[in-house]
Parts: C-alpha cells; structure tokens; sequence
C-alpha cells in the first residue's frame, strides 16, 4: 500500500510538473504579444487578452477591464456568419477550424485576421489567438497591382510594336481586297456574256471569297495582338503562330531586303500557353532581328525543335549589329535600350512572359555577326503537370 501510495504521489508530482510546464508556455506566448490572445465568456464578452490583440483593434486596457469590449460587436455584419459557424464547430467539438474574419477596430478602420479558437474545458469561455493579417493582405494587394500593371505594359507593347508595322499591315490587306476586286468584276463580265458562263462566274466569285476571307483573316490576327483581356491558356500549334508572323512582318523585311527562312521540326506537340502572348513574344523577337539588320539586310532565320528534355524551343537568328559587349544581358532589362527610339520594355516583357509559361528566354552573340534569341515552353503534357504554375 506504501508503495502503491508512493507511486501514486510521484505520478501526480509529475502531471502537476507538466501542467505548471504547459501553464508557463501558456503564459510564455500570450505575454509575448507575438499573435493576438483573448478569452470570451458564452455571451462574448472577452474577459481577457493580452496586449498585442488590444494594440490590433485599437482599445486600451481600461476598455476591456470596464466589460464593454464583446467580440460580436467588434465583427462587421459580412463577417458574422463566419464566427457563428465557428461558435458551432466549439459546441460541437471543442475546437473550431481556422477561419478568417475582420475586426472593427475603435477609430472604425477594419483589420484582417486569422483564427483559431477553442473551448477552456467545462468552463464556458472560450480561448482565441488572433494573427493580424494586415500585413500579408496589403502584399497581396501590391501583387496584385503589380501584375495589372506588368499586364498594361505588355498590352502597350503589343499596341507599340503593331503601330510599327502599320505600312506591312496595309500592303498585306490590300493585295487580297485588290484580287478580291479583280475577282469580282470578272465574274460580273463571264454573267454578261450572251450567254452567261456561269461556270466561270462560279469559279470568278468562289476565288471572290477566298481573297474576303484572307483579308478577315489578317485583320482578326491584328486584332488579337490589340486586345486587351486576360491571359488565356489553351493549346496552340508554335509552327502555326511561326508562319502567322511571317506572314504579317513579310512586307517589313521586304522592304529592308531581308530573307526570313525557317527551318521547323515536323510533328512538333501543341503547347498549353496563351497565344496572344506567344505572338507578342516572336513578333518582338523577330521585329528587333528586322531592324538590327535594316541598314545591310540579311537573312534572319527562325527554327523550331523539340529539346531532349521535352521542351519546346524557337530560335531567331540575325546578322545584324549584334548584342552589346559589356554585359550583354542588359537587354532584358525594363528600359535598357540600345535603339535610339526604343522603350526598352520589349525584351523585359518578353521574357516575364515566356517564364510565366514555366520557359526560359535567353540570347547569345553568333560566331560571325548577329545574335541568336531563344524560348522555351513546356509542350502540354509537363504544363498540365501538378508542378505547373
């Protein structure tokens, strides 16, 4: 019995240890004012907190030792729901999930917070530790407006660089309006004819339609590079959006007695990516080798492959004036520019492009003369990876 009594002593000697051990940690964290604590009875009324909830809802220590200070009160009305489900998670269980909710703070300012809260065993009252996320939720906002902002430059981009081609665009147009006018007064002269040769009338409007359609297509693929919207993903054919540029900046390279070749990996995959962007990025590419090479002409080369590790990679070669001596990377950075009218955002918005897509966008001088830029993307099986961001 001795022995028996003995043992039972020092059990309890040790729960007491423990409990004063938890107590002290307790203590330890609300005095640390490192997150919010406070202490509410069944009505709401908090009974007590420590100093770092009182400073993040603006009352001081005589406001909550005179008992006005209930935590219903403090919660705005879209918020109440909220710490009803909370409430009934306690009753329930004991402990409520983390939630978020605001509190209204005295001066009437509002704070985010985070909460996690829970019963203080058969007592009635209710333990909560409160995170202020004020501080997240204003870095949130900043990203935010970082990212419209990083959106409305590459949208000025698009504009600039298209504003650019406005003499190529033109001629592009004209020439299937012009066929699609030939085209269409030979038909009406085979239906004068005694008798009408509908057959060739037939073959006179049907190429009629051919050229109106040509046209459309090239205004829709201007539009595109003009409108203004968020990013989005679907899966596109880089070969098909290669011979798309071509078709819009021939008349620019033309002019400037430049060749544009390509050489293009057959049976290349489709990539997740949004095409408007893709666009943005190989129209900027290929108009910065046009112009590096617009006083001496030459050839500039643009090719597509598949890399060994799955990635999709387009290359655009020039001969031009090349890339600068000293640090060389420059380039891709916001309104470094090495061309006398140039805003220097071309590059830097390329690149946050290509890497938003989980690519890469890099340039390199040519043995002989030029520079050679190059992307990758992700084909569609890596981008609709679990990792994909």
């Amino acid at each position: 019995m001795l022995a028996s009594a003995a043992a039972i002593s020092l059990e309890n000697s040790r729960l007491y240890r423990e409990l004063q051990e938890r107590e002290a940690k307790i203590k330890r964290l609300v005095d640390a004012n490192i997150v919010g604590v406070l202490i509410s009875n069944v009505e709401g009324q908090i009974i007590e907190a420590n100093d770092a909830f009182l400073q993040m809802v603006g009352y001081s220590r005589d406001n909550l030792t005179s008992g006005r200070l209930r935590w219903p009160e403090l919660t705005p009305p879209e918020w109440q729901a909220a710490s009803q489900r909370a409430e009934a998670q306690i009753r329930a269980t004991g402990v409520a999930d983390l939630f978020e909710k605001e509190y209204i703070r005295k001066d009437g300012s509002r704070v985010p917070v985070l909460v996690a809260a829970a019963a203080v065993g058969d007592t009635g009252e209710i333990v909560a530790f409160v995170l202020d996320l004020t501080e997240r939720k204003r870095a949130e906002k900043e990203h935010e407006r970082l990212r419209q902002a990083q959106n409305d430059l590459a949208y000025m981009s698009r504009v600039i660089t298209v504003g650019e081609l406005g003499a190529s665009l033109a001629h592009e147009i004209k020439q299937p309006i012009a066929a699609a006018v030939l085209n269409a007064k030979t038909c009406v002269r085979w239906l004068e004819r005694d008798p009408p040769d509908v057959t060739e009338a037939c073959e006179a409007a049907s190429r009629t339609v051919k050229d109106a359609t040509r046209a459309a297509n090239i205004v829709d693929r201007v539009r595109s590079l003009y409108r203004r919207g968020t990013p989005q993903r679907e899966l596109v054919d880089l070969n098909e959006i290669i011979r798309e540029m071509i078709v819009l900046l021939y008349d620019t390279s033309n002019r400037h007695s430049i060749e544009i070749r390509t050489e293009l990996a057959a049976s290349l995959p489709k990539v997740m990516a949004d095409r408007v962007q893709v666009q943005q990025v190989l129209m900027n590419l290929m108009v910065n080798g046009i112009e590096a090479m617009k006083d001496t002409g030459g050839e500039l080369t643009v090719t597509s492959k598949r890399t060994e590790d799955g990635q999709l990679m387009i290359s655009v070669s020039d001969s031009g004036i090349g890339l600068p001596q000293e640090q060389p990377d420059r380039i891709f950075e916001a309104f470094f520019t090495t061309k006398s009218q140039g805003t220097g955002m071309g590059l830097s918005i390329s690149r946050t492009i290509v890497e938003s897509h989980g690519g890469r966008l890099w340039a390199t001088a040519n043995p002989g003369q030029g520079a050679t830029f190059q992307f990758t993307l992700r084909n569609e099986t890596t981008a609709s990876s679990p990792s994909a961001v």
